[in-house]
């Protein structure tokens, strides 16, 4: 008899767990993370290389690199201050844990400045990322929850990183924050003699005569 009880009890659980509308048990899940990067408008940035270390002590370089999103249009408002929306994280981490910190080395056009540095994510971002696929958003239960977590890096002038998760509703989070230093060698470590990727655009540098760079507002 308490062999019945046992199994009875062991089925009720199982019914349960299986009758959450939450539960993404059985939902894809990807085996890697997704990094993207975001500029303020008008204030143009490169991504030459980035790199992480991961929570098991893994260090993985260029990871991602690339041109960055906008985080606003450009529509000759000084809306260059602040972050105004965030671009979205479309390159996969593969052969990587969850971050323990992350490096960027990347060219701010607009300041002809190359900025170099670690920046640390907090446990609590990390928790973020594990939650994201954890369960299917409470507001679309019949949706399949995320296949997989993603962050994305803010790059402003004057060095600033800022980073934002996305939740299991893909809400973006704006989470860990960090400044980093000039890279001394210049663009690309000084083997493209100063030169930087791109020219300064017509607009960006109307919007700096007009607006100037808004350091500080990042």
């Amino acid at each position: 008899m308490k062999t019945l009880i046992a199994l009875l009890a062991t089925l009720a659980i199982s019914a349960c767990q299986s009758g959450d509308p939450l539960s993404a048990k059985n939902d894809y899940r990807t085996s890697w993370w997704y990094i993207g990067f975001t500029e303020p408008a008008h204030m143009t940035v490169l991504v030459e290389t980035s790199a992480v270390e991961d929570i098991k002590g893994r260090v993985l370089h260029h990871i991602a690199a690339g041109a960055a999103a906008r985080s606003d249009n450009e529509n000759g408002t000084e809306n260059a201050r602040g972050w105004v929306g965030v671009g979205g994280a479309g390159m996969p981490v593969t052969g990587a844990d969850l971050p323990k910190r992350l490096f960027v080395r990347w060219q701010s056009i607009v300041e002809r400045q190359t900025y170099a540095g670690w920046i640390d994510i907090s446990e609590s971002t990390r928790d973020i990322m594990r939650n994201s696929t954890a369960q299917r958003c409470h507001e679309t239960p019949q949706f399949t929850a995320n296949p997989s977590a993603a962050l994305n890096l803010g790059l402003a002038p004057g060095g600033i990183i800022q980073v934002w998760v996305w939740d299991d509703c893909f809400r973006a989070h704006k989470v860990d924050r960090g400044q980093v230093n000039v890279e001394p060698l210049g663009p690309y470590l000084g083997k493209n003699e100063g030169r930087y990727a791109w020219k300064i655009k017509d607009s960006s540098q109307r919007y700096i005569e007009r607006f100037g760079i808004p350091y500080g507002s990042w």
